[in-house]
Formats: structure tokens, C-alpha cells, sequence
């Protein structure tokens, strides 16, 4: 039985396992794993660590716990490779803030989870330093990317807690690809210091708003967890607290709804899935309100997503920048209104409810990016779903809502009101009681 973090740290709390137990297993298991999930490990650190970890009093509630990050964040002593071959040897000499936060709060990084080659691509994980990353489900499948390395060592047991980034849906689809759960947070929510290419840390851009940072895990309980201890501001002595849910009961909940698009039409199998959860919300008492918000167009309002993503790329390298100032204040007009439209929308409703991808997870495919199909829809149509909580920076949740017929998950995609990503996960726990949540892949 694979326990989740919260699980696996009310072990150690009872003293019915020491944390160098906990590190073997994982261990153990990263060794015999041919996923390619994991790009770095260390695992006489870990040991060392863990041992440390046994010999002293609890400091912080992730104590003892082991855990992973993806290769994109600074974890000293630790390769930042991006997956890049020029950077196989560029070792970190700080942690990332997130990571810094995961040890103050107890936890031992072991190693960190493979990616898309420079994190360019949200629907596969593959480079030529780690390799591919394959789907514990079906290995003949995508994992999903680029945080593909994060969802499957945790779908895999290979980890208890995962941290990964999301542009374009990088945390969301590999973990509906994986059947975990994944968080997108509230925009600027989680901080982004050492979540870089190799070299000093440095403040990230006010501009770079459109990445996020945030948790991947097996349950919506350890997704609050992990929030609690990596997320709120870098300013010295001040206290954060995630806001309390609207809701407790799933009855409670005013549910808003678009289960499906002529833009990106959902398959059958994905359409039965969601059908069947929003099934078990109605049954549960809860308000359903179906179509998009008022003052929210899906095309066009995926078409400003596409101008913001360029916007991200152009702060990244300026040189290829293309476009006008005035375009750009023009584009960030547009994302502002959306924002305010869904702050409307949230008046009346808590949740909205709408598919992470039209697909499960399609076979690994080597074509160029732009010759990829997938369910024969051009590849980059995966991006569509994701968009639409990205664009204003709520707070979007992929969470497992069960296999299809071959056994594939299906993910559902809960997006909240900014800085209320409690109410999201908290839905989430809810309805995993009405219909399940993770369920381990075969020979886990």
C-alpha cells in the first residue's frame, strides 16, 4: 500500500516507522522503477538526512518526510539541468525558496523528477540527458509534461510530495495523465526564487506572473499541506495563511459547469468520466449552473492565454520579442478584463468545473511538435482546457475522477476564486469521498 504524505507522516508521528525506513522504501522502489521518472538522487544524503531526522524531536510538520522536486528548481548540491546536457554538470550551490521552505519545514529533498527538454512541451517528458518519462499506467503512453517526472513518481509511489511549474497546463495535464493531483495556485501565490537555469539566485521578474509554481500529490489533503509550508510572500517575518474553503459540505457548493467544446471536443471515454462526477455532485446536493461566465468568450478568451504565453517568452529572451508596447498594454487589458469577469462570476458560484485535456494520456509520438496529432486534433489543442483558469491566475486543480474502460485516469479540472484555492481543494477532497481519488497503477 502506497500511504500519502499525510498518511505516511502520522507513521512517523506514532513511531510506527522512522524516517530512514520511509527513505529506503522510496529508495528501494526509485532503483527498481523503469518509468525515467527521476533525473537526480542522492541517496546517501538522503539516508544521512533522514537518519538526522530520527535522532531528534519534530521541527516542522513535513519532519522526516521524504520528498522530491522537479529538475528545474535549485537544490544545492544537486544538477539544475532543465534536461539540457549542457547543464548535466551545473550543481547548484543554493536551494530554491520552495526547497528551502521543504526543509525548514523537515522534509528530505532525495533527488529531483525528470522534465520536457527546457520544459518545452506540456503533453510528453523527454530529453536527451534523462530520456523519456513513461506512463505508470501504460508504459506505451505520455506521462504527460513538463512536469511528466513529478506526476509519475508519485502515481508510482516514488515519491510523497512533488513541486513542479505550469505555464501551459505543466502541473495539470501530466497529473490528469497520471491520476494524481495537481495545483496550479493563485498567480504569484507560491514564490519563484532558484525556479531558474543554472547560475546565481535572483528575484524572478514582476513580469514572469504567467508561470506558476505549485504542488503535485496523491491526495487533496497533501496538496494543503504542501501549500501551508512553500506558499505565500519572501518577506522576512511574515505570516501567511491559506483562507479557509466556502464550503465543508459538498452539498454546500455552487458548482459552475462547461464540460465540453466544438473547439477542443472531449473523446468519449473523457466525456463518460466527467459526466459521471458531475453526476455525484448534482446527487450530492450541490448547485449546478452550466456554461461559461458572463463576459467570457472561450475562443477569444484562449486566443489572449496564447498572447500572454508569447508576452512570457518574450521576457525570457527580449531579443526575440515581437510587438509593440502598446500591444502588450493592449493584451494585458484584455487578461485584467477576463480577471474581473471571473471575479463576478465567483459572487455566485464557488467552483467551475471543466475538463484538464480532451484526451487521456495519447501514445509517446517523436514527430515535430507542430506534425503531432492527438485524438485527431492538432497537439497544441491540448493547451484549450488549461487556458481558461491560467488567463485571470485563479487557482485550477487537476484531480483524478477515475479510470477509463482500458484503465487510463481522467482528470477534472476545479478552478476557485483567486486566493481561495482552499475552496478548490477542499471540493476536491469532498467529491474524492463521493467517487474516489487516487487509484495506484498496476504492480503498485
Amino acid at each position: 500500500m502506497i500511504l500519502s504524505a499525510t498518511q505516511a507522516l502520522a507513521e512517523l508521528r506514532a513511531g510506527r516507522v522512522s524516517s530512514r525506513e520511509l527513505t529506503e522504501q522510496l529508495l528501494d522502489r526509485i532503483d527498481a522503477s523503469e518509468l525515467g521518472a527521476l533525473a537526480s538522487v542522492r541517496p546517501e544524503a538522503a539516508l544521512a538526512a533522514a537518519a538526522n531526522a530520527d535522532a531528534m524531536p519534530a521541527r516542522g510538520p513535513l519532519h522526516g518526510l521524504p520528498v522530491t522536486v522537479k529538475d528545474a528548481f535549485h537544490v544545492a548540491g544537486l544538477p539544475t539541468t532543465w534536461g539540457n546536457p549542457d547543464w548535466a554538470h551545473a550543481v547548484a550551490d543554493d536551494d530554491a525558496t520552495v526547497v528551502r521552505r521543504l526543509r525548514r519545514a523537515g522534509a528530505i529533498v532525495v533527488g529531483t523528477t525528470n522534465v520536457a527538454m527546457m520544459l518545452a512541451d506540456f503533453g510528453q517528458t523527454d530529453n536527451p540527458l534523462w530520456g523519456r518519462t513513461v506512463n505508470p499506467y501504460d508504459p506505451d503512453r505520455a506521462a504527460g509534461g513538463s512536469s511528466g517526472g513529478a506526476a509519475a513518481a508519485l502515481a508510482a509511489g516514488l515519491t510523497y510530495l512533488e513541486h513542479g511549474s505550469d505555464l501551459v497546463g505543466s502541473i495539470r495535464i501530466p497529473a490528469a495523465f497520471c491520476g494524481v493531483y495537481g495545483l496550479r495556485p493563485t498567480a504569484g501565490l507560491m514564490p519563484a526564487t532558484g525556479f531558474a537555469p543554472p547560475g546565481p539566485l535572483q528575484l524572478p521578474s514582476e513580469l514572469a506572473y504567467f508561470s506558476a509554481i505549485g504542488p503535485l500529490a496523491r491526495t487533496p489533503a497533501d496538496l494543503r499541506l504542501a501549500l501551508s509550508v512553500t506558499a505565500g510572500p519572501e518577506l522576512p517575518g511574515f505570516s501567511w495563511q491559506l483562507p479557509a474553503p466556502r464550503h465543508r459540505r459538498l452539498g454546500s457548493y455552487r458548482v459552475g459547469v462547461v464540460l465540453d467544446s466544438a473547439r477542443a471536443p472531449v473523446t468519449d471515454e473523457v466525456g463518460a468520466a466527467l459526466s459521471d462526477a458531475l453526476d455525484a455532485v448534482a446527487r450530492a446536493g450541490a448547485r449546478v449552473v452550466v456554461g461559461w461566465p458572463a463576459g467570457v468568450d472561450p475562443i477569444e478568451g484562449y486566443d489572449a492565454f496564447g498572447a500572454q504565453v508569447g508576452a512570457f517568452f518574450a521576457v525570457q529572451d527580449p531579443d526575440q520579442a515581437e510587438g509593440s508596447l502598446t500591444e502588450f498594454m493592449r493584451e494585458d487589458a484584455r487578461r485584467m478584463a477576463y480577471r474581473a469577469a471571473w471575479r463576478r462570476y465567483f459572487r455566485d458560484v464557488d467552483v467551475f468545473l471543466s475538463p484538464v485535456d480532451f484526451t487521456v494520456a495519447p501514445p509517446h509520438d517523436d514527430r515535430p511538435f507542430a506534425a503531432r496529432t492527438v485524438a485527431g486534433r492538432p497537439y497544441a489543442d491540448q493547451s484549450f482546457w488549461v487556458a481558461h483558469a491560467a488567463l485571470p491566475g485563479l487557482p485550477a486543480l487537476a484531480a483524478p475522477i477515475g479510470p477509463t474502460p482500458d484503465g487510463l485516469p481522467v482528470g477534472l479540472q476545479i478552478a476557485g476564486p483567486r486566493y481561495q484555492d482552499d475552496t478548490a481543494i477542499t471540493f476536491a477532497e469532498l467529491l474524492a469521498a463521493e467517487i474516489g481519488g487516487y487509484r495506484p497503477p498496476p504492480g503498485v
